[in-house]
């Protein structure tokens, strides 16, 4: 049996967001598809690797530089290592515990959750689900995506920014990550 983490431990829920709701994978912003999951939890919870493998790649999430309303956060690609072809992306982190090159166990710290939004910065011109989620206070959150190899990176080809996707149609690597996410609650580690 392959042991899997549910990733972000200290969660508000393990309950996974619907499709269609916020938060839920390849849901509709109007003028753009969001390309994972979120998982709110505290700002400053810790981050686990679902499976193990190797991290292959890290990098900045969000950042004001971007988007003013955006604190800076980063991700986290690991390969797994029981299925190669899959690539996590571990996104919207406050800070990472590994570097390119290391080789991860399952329930490996990678990092802790982030607090995304400035919610001083959210004004009324702000995206519409933006100004939902600073109603609810959930600015700390997870973005977790799935994909078969090669994953699509930020800003590659401008269709892509901060876990969105700017086209109508779905990127050919991405796959929904619900059911990956659903078999770490059936196969938790300790």
């Amino acid at each position: 049996m392959i042991m899997k983490y549910w990733p972000a431990p200290d969660s508000h829920s393990i309950d996974i967001p619907s499709p269609g709701l916020p938060g839920s994978f390849w849901e509709d912003r109007d003028d753009r598809y969001h390309c994972g999951v979120d998982i709110y939890a505290p700002e400053g919870s810790g981050v686990l690797s679902i499976e193990g493998g190797k991290v292959i790649d890290m990098g900045i999430s969000t950042s004001p530089d971007i988007i003013p309303y955006w604190h800076k956060t980063c991700y986290v690609l690991i390969k797994n290592k029981n299925k190669p072809d899959h690539i996590c992306k571990y996104a919207e982190l406050g800070d990472t515990k590994v570097k390119v090159g290391d080789f991860i166990q399952a329930g490996q710290l990678i990092g802790h959750v982030g607090l995304v939004l400035d919610s001083d910065k959210i004004t009324k011109d702000s995206p519409p689900y933006i100004q939902e989620i600073k109603k609810k206070e959930n600015g700390s959150m997870l973005h977790f995506e799935l994909y078969e190899s090669p994953p699509i990176k930020t800003n590659d080809d401008g269709n892509y920014l901060g876990g969105n996707w700017f086209c109508d149609l779905k990127p050919k690597s991405l796959l929904d990550p619900t059911d990956y996410l659903f078999s770490t609650l059936n196969k938790a580690g300790p």
